[in-house]
């Protein structure tokens, strides 16, 4: 231990000033992502704003068991699951391809259209892109008049519990595609070009070059943003949830965060809706390590 201090302050010594630069972030980090968690013990008591946290009544587990033990917490947790593995199956791959597409592009300008055009929808306000979603498909929006000039029956598809996840799923496609494909494209460019040209000479096609070497050279990359996406899986993307959701889609649309909000905010049950997030980011962090050791156990790539 005083061997490790003795070095620690050496480290210190020669690179004092890179020390100091690190200070502020450090300083965030402490205030906004590890203060609050003392917040955390309101999930074990019956929280009130007046009394505050010392002088609430401490009731255990009590908000745990309402919560595992009440009429939404299968619904919640269905739906959390449900839009994640939709998000996970469908949006995840998505950029992937369109960034393998986009690799085998010629044309510089075709190309770049094609990026700016996808890029478009991440910069777009998240209540806009709602607002916008929720005009496509109401009844008298252009998805509705797409169906009726098919020969269908025009409905306001957004109100309908059996069309919000299809719905979700979708527009997530159409904001997320372009803008997540930047870091797989990043990681293309770093692949050795002699790779390809040795794999021209032993004939291979276009397609065997992606499949023998685009894809094992940004494996890695692949991998690390599944780890990543892994510890969202329980937050579905709360905003656009609570934006697009109406009591009448709760059944397949409520999520645990939306719940939440609903519980917390609204209905000012705090301790109550802290032991459900709790449980929430419970969750979050063993699918994070679950899916680091596994790709650690089984392929050469892991967050640590």
């Amino acid at each position: 231990m005083a061997q490790k201090l003795r070095r620690l302050c050496l480290n210190y010594r020669q690179n004092k000033l890179l020390y100091w630069m690190l200070l502020p972030s450090v300083v965030y980090v402490l205030v906004f992502n590890y203060l609050p968690m003392a917040g955390l013990t309101m999930a074990f008591q019956d929280y009130s704003l007046v009394k505050g946290i010392f002088g609430s009544k401490f009731v255990g587990l009590k908000n745990f068991r309402e919560f595992f033990g009440g009429m939404y917490f299968g619904r919640t947790l269905s739906n959390t699951l449900i839009l994640s593995l939709l998000d996970l199956l469908i949006c995840f791959p998505a950029p992937i391809v369109l960034a393998l597409m986009l690799n085998e592009v010629q044309h510089l300008r075709y190309k770049k259209a094609i990026q700016t055009v996808s890029y478009i929808p991440h910069f777009i306000s998240m209540v806009v892109a709602a607002g916008l979603i929720k005009e496509f498909t109401n009844s008298g929006g252009v998805v509705a008049k797409i169906v009726e000039a098919l020969g269908g029956t025009p409905r306001s598809y957004i109100s309908l519990p059996q069309y919000f996840r299809s719905i979700f799923t979708v527009s997530q496609v159409w904001q997320t595609i372009g803008f997540n494909s930047i870091i797989f494209l990043a990681a293309l460019s770093g692949i050795n070009q002699e790779l390809y040209e040795a794999a021209k000479i032993d004939g291979a096609t276009r397609m065997k070059q992606m499949w023998h070497v685009t894809l094992p050279g940004i494996s890695s990359t692949i991998i690390i943003m599944l780890i990543l996406r892994c510890g969202a899986i329980m937050n579905v993307n709360f905003e656009k949830v609570l934006l697009l959701y109406t009591p009448s889609t709760y059944e397949t649309a409520d999520v645990i965060s939306t719940y939440v909000y609903r519980v917390g905010i609204v209905k000012q049950k705090i301790g109550y809706s802290t032991a459900v997030g709790l449980f929430n980011s419970v969750v979050s962090l063993i699918l994070v390590l679950t899916a680091n050791k596994l790709s650690k156990t089984y392929t050469d790539s892991s967050m640590f």
